[in-house]
């Protein structure tokens, strides 16, 4: 079923800010749909927010302000979140851009901050995760990107002992 983005709710994830002051927020709101019985399905992939990928449904709680704030994750997707900091061409747009092409190729979609040059990536399960994890792993050698992961499934943490 296609909704469209009237659909779409905004829910709030509160972030452990480390001594080093990352990342640099202590919310993250993130795009969801509300599934209308005090649960929403993600609807973008996210920044900082650690152990939830898009399509995760997640239990919300309302405060008194009309605030969704996120809890418990109830049914993972099994997409994964990668997130890149850009390093090669300064992090430029045209940089991430190429990150993001490169990667969708792989299977991947995702999108690019200026900000903080980074890039997310939205790895489903029918994506080519070894290519991508080996991609991954050549282009923080060569010094093209540092990347982490923000939320991982078994399928993907087996590609690091292949």
């Amino acid at each position: 079923m296609t909704r469209n983005k009237d659909d779409r709710v905004k829910v709030h994830f509160w972030l452990e800010v480390d001594e080093d002051g990352w990342p640099p927020a202590s919310v993250e709101s993130l795009w969801a749909v509300d599934l209308g019985d005090g649960t929403v399905r993600l609807d973008n992939t996210p920044w900082f927010v650690r152990g939830v990928a898009s399509d995760d449904i997640i239990r919300v709680e309302i405060d008194d302000e009309g605030v969704r704030w996120a809890g418990e994750t109830l049914r993972a997707s099994g997409n994964c979140t990668i997130r890149l900091i850009v390093l090669r061409g300064g992090g430029s747009g045209a940089a991430r851009q190429t990150v993001l092409e490169t990667f969708h190729r792989l299977g991947t979609t995702g999108e690019g901050i200026e900000q903080f040059r980074m890039v997310a990536l939205d790895v489903p399960p029918s994506a080519d995760l070894p290519r991508i994890r080996k991609l991954l792993e050549h282009g923080e050698a060569k010094g093209w990107w540092r990347w982490e992961e923000g939320a991982v499934t078994g399928a993907w943490q087996a590609t690091a002992a292949a």
